[in-house]
């Protein structure tokens, strides 16, 4: 369901997260946790993981949020809904997100604006390169930075 070799995260990848150890070495920021949150079958789970992603960063009183997907097509309907839960509680948002010259978002909001396009192919679609096409260092600064800047603006 949306999810291909190049765009999977290796276990490796996962204990070695860029995303977790940028933010975390960054003394402008508090990183106040990880949310590990599933991509259900069903719309209308969907639409609760999302609001309930949201209402738990509410409730933690977060400034800002970034959100992450290693998946991309169907999985898009949660990503983008959790986006929007987020966005309309006022909590600065930007994300990283398999998004590639092909695979666009499958549905859209106002809320996407602060989202890094993970992909690495030339084409600008998934490949058959295990890896390939998740978030790297660089991926990582870029989100943290549009983040601040969009903190900041708050």
């Amino acid at each position: 369901m949306g999810i291909g070799p190049s765009t999977k995260e290796t276990t490796l990848h996962h204990f070695r997260d860029p995303l977790v150890d940028i933010v975390s070495a960054d003394q402008d920021i508090d990183l106040m946790g990880v949310m590990i949150v599933g991509t259900p079958d069903a719309n209308e789970d969907k639409m609760l993981v999302g609001t309930r992603a949201a209402v738990w960063a509410e409730c933690m009183r977060a400034d800002g949020v970034i959100l992450s997907s290693d998946g991309w097509g169907n999985s898009d309907v949660d990503y983008v809904n959790t986006c929007e839960q987020i966005g309309t509680r006022g909590i600065a948002l930007t994300g990283l997100n398999f998004s590639g010259t092909a695979a666009q978002f499958v549905v859209v909001n106002d809320y996407l604006d602060g989202i890094v396009d993970i992909n690495k192919s030339a084409e600008g679609v998934e490949t058959d390169v295990v890896g390939e096409n998740n978030m790297v260092e660089l991926d990582c600064k870029k989100a943290l930075a549009l983040l601040k800047l969009k903190m900041r603006n708050k």
